[in-house]
Order: C-alpha cells, then sequence, then structure tokens
C-alpha cells in the first residue's frame, strides 16, 4: 500500500493582498502521496514560472524566471522589478539565493524575465571554454544573454533582439548553439510566434529566420492563427522540433523538420511557412498546447508481437487553465501517438479527479499548467511530472503512455508569503466568479527535475520553490543509478 501522509498546520497567518483583504486566516496543509518536501526557496517572494536546473562543475545551480512585480531584494537591500534568481541547490535540503537579475518593469506577463535556459562554453561550438551562458527573456520586449559563471555575479553579455512586443518558452540547443525564441514581431499579426537565431557564439547573435502558422505573417488577411506557446527541439540527430500553440483554447501541436526550418526557404511566405512542417494535430478548440513533450522510441511490451507494434512514439500535450474555479473546460494532458507522424492521433490523456479535493472551490486557479522538460535518465519514458496549480504537483507513471497513471503528489502548504493570485486583466468580467475567486491558494506553476531525481516545482502565487522526492512505490518505478 503506498504510504500516504498528510501533515496538517493549523492557525496559520497569511498575509493578505493589497486588493482583496481577509477577514480570518485559511487553514494550510501539506498534502502527499509518494513524495515528500526536501528543502524550499523563498524565491524573496517572488511569482515564479520557469525553473531551470544546471549542474555547473560541482555544484547545482537552479536559475527560475518570474512573471512581473516589484520586491525587495535582501541580498543588496534594494527594490527590484522581478527578473531571474539563481540558486544554489548543491544542498537541496538548504538551497541558497546567490543572485537576482531585475528583469522588466510590468505586472505578471507584462514584465518580468519569466524564461530561462542556461548552456556551457564547453558544449556550444563557440562557447568560451569554462564559461556558462544564461539565456532569458526580458520581459515581453526581448532576449538576452548573460555570463553565469560566477552565478553569484552575473554579467549581462548581449541583447539578442529588442523591441519585441511579446516572448514567452523558448529553447536553446546547447550542442548546436541554435536558439528558437518565441517572439513577437513588429508587422506580425500574431503577439507570439518563433525566431531562430544562431548563439553558438552568445555573444554574437545571427539571426537565421523568423517563422510561424502561415496567416501570422505580415500582410496576410483573414483569421489570425493561434499564437505560439513554446517548443521542444531534438536537435540535429532527431531532426524534429515539436511546438505548441494556444494556452486554453485553440490548441496545436505542430511536428517540424529541422533542416527544412534551418535552411529552406526563408521569405516568410504562406508556401515557406508551411515547407517545413511535417504534420499537425489540431486540439479541441477549448484546449491548448502550452507544453509539449516527445516520448520516442518508447518500447511497449503489450504490443511487441503486433507488427510495427513496439516502440513507439508519443508527445505530450499539457494544457493551461486560465479561469480560476474551473469556470472554462477541463484543461488537463492528452497524448499523442505520432508513430507514423504523418497522422498524429490522440489516445489518453490524464486528469486530476475535481472530487478527490473539491479543487474548483479552493480559490485560485485549477488544470493543469506545464510538465517538465529536462531530460534524465533517471525519469525519462518512466515518470513525468506535471503541475495542477491548486493541486499541486502531480507525478505520473507514462511507461504505458496509453495508460497513465498517477503515483503520487504533492500539495504544498501556503506560508507567509502566500497572496491571492491576481485575475489577468483580459479575463476579468469574462465569467461569473464567485468569492472563491478571491480566495488565498497554492498555484503550482512550473517544474522541472535534475539528474539527481530531485523535482523542483515553482508556485505563481509567490509560495517560493519547493524541492521534493519521490517516496515509497513511485520511487522504485524510476532508474536510479547502481551503486
Amino acid at each position: 500500500m503506498a504510504r500516504i501522509s498528510v501533515v496538517l498546520q493549523l492557525g496559520l497567518a497569511l498575509a493578505a493582498t493589497a486588493t482583496v483583504a481577509h477577514a480570518a486566516a485559511p487553514v494550510s496543509r501539506v498534502e502527499s502521496k509518494n513524495m515528500e518536501l526536501v528543502g524550499h526557496s523563498d524565491l524573496q517572494a517572488r511569482t515564479a514560472y520557469q525553473p531551470v536546473i544546471q549542474r555547473q562543475g560541482d555544484r547545482y545551480i537552479a536559475y527560475v524566471g518570474h512573471h512581473g512585480d516589484i520586491k525587495i531584494n535582501p541580498l543588496n537591500g534594494q527594490t527590484e522589478n522581478n527578473g531571474t534568481s539563481i540558486i544554489d541547490v548543491t544542498n537541496p535540503k538548504k538551497p541558497v539565493q546567490l543572485a537576482h537579475i531585475a528583469g522588466e518593469t510590468g505586472k505578471a506577463e507584462q514584465g518580468g524575465a519569466q524564461m530561462v535556459r542556461v548552456c556551457s562554453g564547453d558544449t556550444l561550438p563557440k562557447g568560451v571554454k569554462g564559461k556558462w551562458y544564461l539565456l532569458r527573456s526580458f520581459g515581453n520586449s526581448g532576449h538576452e544573454v548573460w555570463d553565469t559563471t560566477d552565478p553569484a555575479k552575473p554579467v549581462l553579455l548581449t541583447s539578442v533582439v529588442k523591441d519585441l512586443v511579446g516572448t514567452h518558452k523558448s529553447w536553446w540547443e546547447c550542442d548546436t548553439g541554435i536558439a528558437y525564441l518565441v517572439s513577437g514581431v513588429p508587422g506580425w499579426r500574431a503577439n507570439r510566434m518563433t525566431q531562430v537565431y544562431d548563439l553558438s557564439d552568445p555573444a554574437n547573435p545571427v539571426f537565421i529566420r523568423n517563422f510561424g502558422l502561415p496567416g501570422q505573417e505580415p500582410g496576410a488577411a483573414g483569421p489570425v492563427p493561434m499564437t505560439l506557446h513554446g517548443m521542444f527541439s531534438t536537435g540535429p540527430e532527431g531532426n524534429r522540433i515539436y511546438f505548441g500553440y494556444g494556452t486554453n483554447a485553440g490548441g496545436i501541436m505542430q511536428i517540424v523538420d529541422r533542416d527544412k526550418l534551418l535552411n529552406g526557404p526563408k521569405e516568410p511566405t504562406p508556401d515557406n511557412l508551411r515547407y517545413p512542417e511535417v504534420s499537425r494535430l489540431t486540439l479541441m478548440p477549448t484546449n491548448g498546447a502550452h507544453t509539449v513533450f516527445p516520448l520516442l522510441g518508447v518500447e511497449m511490451p503489450e504490443y511487441a508481437k503486433d507488427k510495427g507494434g513496439s516502440p513507439r512514439d508519443f508527445v505530450v500535450i499539457t494544457d493551461e487553465a486560465i479561469q480560476k474555479e474551473c469556470l472554462e473546460f477541463r484543461q488537463q494532458v492528452w497524448i499523442a501517438d505520432i508513430t507514423n507522424e504523418k497522422f498524429p492521433m490522440g489516445v489518453s490523456n490524464f486528469t486530476v479527479p475535481e472530487k478527490s479535493g473539491n479543487f474548483c472551490a479552493r480559490g485560485g486557479r485549477s488544470g493543469s499548467h506545464s510538465s517538465n522538460e529536462a531530460v534524465t535518465s533517471v525519469y525519462h519514458k518512466r515518470i513525468m511530472f506535471f503541475t495542477w496549480f491548486n493541486a499541486g504537483l502531480r507525478a505520473v507513471d507514462i511507461r504505458d503512455p496509453y495508460h497513465p497513471k498517477e503515483i503520487g503528489y504533492y500539495i504544498p502548504a501556503m506560508n507567509k508569503n502566500t497572496v491571492v493570485l491576481e485575475t489577468p486583466a483580459t479575463q476579468r468580467g469574462k465569467v461569473n466568479a464567485t468569492a472563491a475567486s478571491d480566495r488565498m491558494a497554492i498555484q503550482s506553476n512550473n517544474v522541472d527535475v535534475d539528474d539527481r531525481g530531485y523535482v523542483y516545482v515553482v508556485d505563481r502565487a509567490n509560495s517560493g520553490m519547493h524541492i521534493l522526492q519521490l517516496t515509497g512505490s513511485a520511487r522504485a518505478i524510476a532508474n536510479w543509478p547502481k551503486k
């Protein structure tokens, strides 16, 4: 029987937000199954988006991108726009914040520096040996590269591109230096499309091309296709890039031939934009594609005796819940079989049952948001981790993608920094919200893992970063290195 631990923390005093008053502090508790807390960083009480964990020599460094806000940086006593936090997690029980790089002015997705990627100069073809480089978005207006060789003293190296109107979940191939930047280029009809840059020499960016769905390019007419959210590249060996468009609606998962994208005709005409596309899967109008994660070459014992039955290729597609109180179609995880990549087909899904925690009434958003993106032999093709906002983090056995199965979860307790998640300005007044929309709740936002098997989940409502590990029967599924 799986070990289930529920730790009650009664009477926890919680700070009210400036806009929402609370007559009494809500009760908070940790809820967990087959997962336990190892350590915690308060991230200076900043709302957090993307964590990336990088082994730098004999140290493990967590880079965390933040949504926009303004907070005090205790390291220097200065008030700074949310940007990028750098934390030493070599000892995950005692994470130490080393630095905070201020971001752009603005609230939520209008400011901050939400996206981070990190590459070593030893790996980048034209990088300086011994150096480390951080690629990040700067609010919605640009992308930057920082030298983080000394993670406590980051130095701006270059601005890759400025004067954009949108950014988001970019990708950087460390072995080639090719970066796929989610950007909003003035003149394009979508505020999130793709700019491809050669960052093999991070100090000297080389522009390759702009890319998007036909209909997003300058001068097009008619409806504008759904904007880009992010991508995942398999590099030159796999020669595929998986793009996800949409958040909670109009989702598209697009498979692109990497070589054709980089070396094909670059003028953004409809034909040239279609040229690299292998295929696409259009989701229901009520679901988006926040994160797309390929699972390629999955051994399928049940189908091994069938012609072409094993191994099989899949893409895991995670939606993003936007509305509070479940006032939208259920946002969840979808799995597509792409073994015949010309004809992707949805074959399964994963969701957290609402009745298991009365999540729709807890406050904040409830539903899926993101999956881990780091590929480590400890978990790859075995276990994936998904953030579920007020339902915390969910661990899922993915060995049979036709039948994903939850094997653990961790819902953190609220703390003194937790706030009521603001309703995005674009969503206010669109639904019949109740008092639940003003309730404080954990909002587990994004997640990633390191090669030691630790799991890092960051909170959108300022509750910090929780470092977790699997326990019990879930831990036995992972591929731990033999001692």
